[in-house]
């Protein structure tokens, strides 16, 4: 794997240059740049296979380098600060990151997932999704859904509800498929709650805009559109109430 790193602190430049030639052999690094304008001219220039990329750096970010660039045929590892809305984005288009500094093992795992999609040298659409992410409207945003099998993007709207199963979670859409995800229901809690979602019960959350009514007999459920029934939990009573109110 050849690879470039894009940081605009040297010390993290050298220091992660080390770490890769310590504990991740497979990469070779081919090129460092301290800024996106060295960044960019690097990347036209190497075309990696991967690339290490700071989000916040003076001048153009991580994120406004890469809107640059023609095509998304690398991976990225994105190594950061802890930015709450930029890991946001990141993590709902299912792009790695690594926060600093640098865990050996979590770079490790990043460095394997980035050579086993690298294998298959196509071009990097959760990239491409991320930057659509950033750009377009919050109605329009696709979630990365990682299953056994595939990367799947799903609009939000098109999410009906999501349930937990041990360490997956299962997703209901509109139109009647069910795909099982490899992330817990807590993760795609924080994933989602700004897109209308309701946390109504510890193994179920709800897209409000599928609610038809909340039926407080028998213990309490949402009623679903699709006729459904979605309990809710006795702790999460006024966390309903004040979601379908809003």
């Amino acid at each position: 794997m050849k690879a470039i790193l894009i940081d605009d602190e040297k010390n993290n430049l050298i220091n992660l240059e080390q770490l890769l030639k310590t504990y991740c052999p497979t990469v070779e690094v081919i090129a460092t740049a301290i800024n996106a304008i060295e960044g960019k001219s690097a990347l036209l220039q190497y075309h990696p296979d991967l690339v290490f990329l700071d989000i916040q750096m003076p001048g153009k970010n991580g994120f406004e380098l890469l809107r640059e660039l023609p095509q998304y045929d690398f991976e990225v590892i994105f190594v950061t600060a802890f930015d709450q809305y930029a890991i946001q984005a990141v993590r709902f288009a299912a792009v790695d990151y690594l926060l600093k500094p640098v865990n050996i093992e979590e770079l490790q795992a990043a460095v394997g997932r980035a050579t086993a999609k690298s294998r298959d040298k196509k071009k990097n659409i959760q990239l491409e999704n991320l930057i659509q992410l950033l750009q377009g409207k919050q109605e329009d945003h696709r979630i990365a859904l990682t299953t056994l099998k595939e990367t799947r993007f799903i609009r939000t709207p098109e999410i009906i509800r999501c349930e937990s199963s041990n360490n997956y979670t299962l997703f209901f859409l509109a139109g009647g498929e069910k795909l099982t995800a490899s992330r817990p229901i807590f993760e795609y809690e924080e994933l989602l709650k700004e897109y209308g979602f309701i946390r109504c019960h510890q193994s179920h959350l709800v897209n409000r805009k599928y609610v038809k009514s909340w039926v407080k007999e028998d213990g309490g459920y949402l009623l679903l559109d699709n006729g459904h029934q979605v309990p809710v939990s006795r702790n999460k009573k006024e966390v309903v109430a004040w979601a379908l109110k809003a």
